[in-house]
């Protein structure tokens, strides 16, 4: 538990060899280095994807100046968010008049927030249609998260675009508006409350347009 008495909660994916990954990306690999007997140590080398399970796609991923992975300032991974808990099944999208709908109900949603959304789609990690069928913004939600100088999205799928989306429309929208993205999170429906602390570390890669994050909310 923290200083307050609040037991954190994981929204990590574990990375192993066979955590399923985004076509066409490679599978991680542990190739072992040294070891106990013969070096007095283990160590092993890591072969993968920087956006490879629960992960964070900096803007740089799909605008050309956009900030790169190590760019990222620590107070945008660090903060207060809001929960959005919509069902969403196979294909179908989070809309603007899904977020909406959750702002007449609760509060106006406020300008450079941090937006989790949890649609359930995480139970299919390791189905077949689970990086082709998931659910996603579509571009209306996107353009209206972006009208309020959204800080970062995170959400429980494998990507923040449909998995029909071939195109990566909401992608390139939130990128150019300089939207940190994190995909693939888990657990999120432990989180019982809309307001929720959370911390979201990426490893330090110079120059690189995503990383594996280790996600907690508090």
């Amino acid at each position: 538990m923290n200083s307050i008495g609040v037991k954190p909660i994981d929204l990590t994916l574990t990375i192993s060899k066979s955590i399923p990954n985004f076509p066409g990306s490679p599978k991680p690999q542990f190739i072992s280095w040294s070891n106990l007997k013969d070096d007095g140590y283990n160590l092993e080398l890591l072969f993968l994807s920087s956006h490879t399970g629960t992960h964070l796609d900096a803007p740089y991923h799909f605008t050309k100046n956009g900030l790169k992975i190590n760019q990222i300032p620590l107070d945008r991974l660090v903060g207060t968010g809001i929960m959005i808990k919509l069902s969403k099944i196979k294909n179908t999208a989070i809309t603007k008049s899904d977020i909406i709908l959750f702002e007449k109900k609760n509060v106006l949603i406020p300008n450079n927030s941090s937006i989790f959304f949890y649609t359930g789609w995480q139970k299919n990690l390791k189905k077949n249609n689970y990086f082709t069928e998931n659910p996603g913004l579509d571009i209306s939600a996107a353009k209206y998260l972006a009208s309020k100088n959204t800080n970062l999205i995170g959400i429980d799928s494998p990507s923040i675009d449909l998995g029909k989306d071939e195109s990566f429309k909401v992608h390139n929208i939130l990128s150019k508006n300089n939207i940190l993205i994190v995909e693939n999170l888990t657990n999120l429906n432990k989180i019982l409350t809309k307001n929720f602390n959370f911390t979201i570390l990426p490893l330090k890669l110079k120059d690189a347009t995503g990383s594996p994050v280790r996600a907690i909310a508090s």
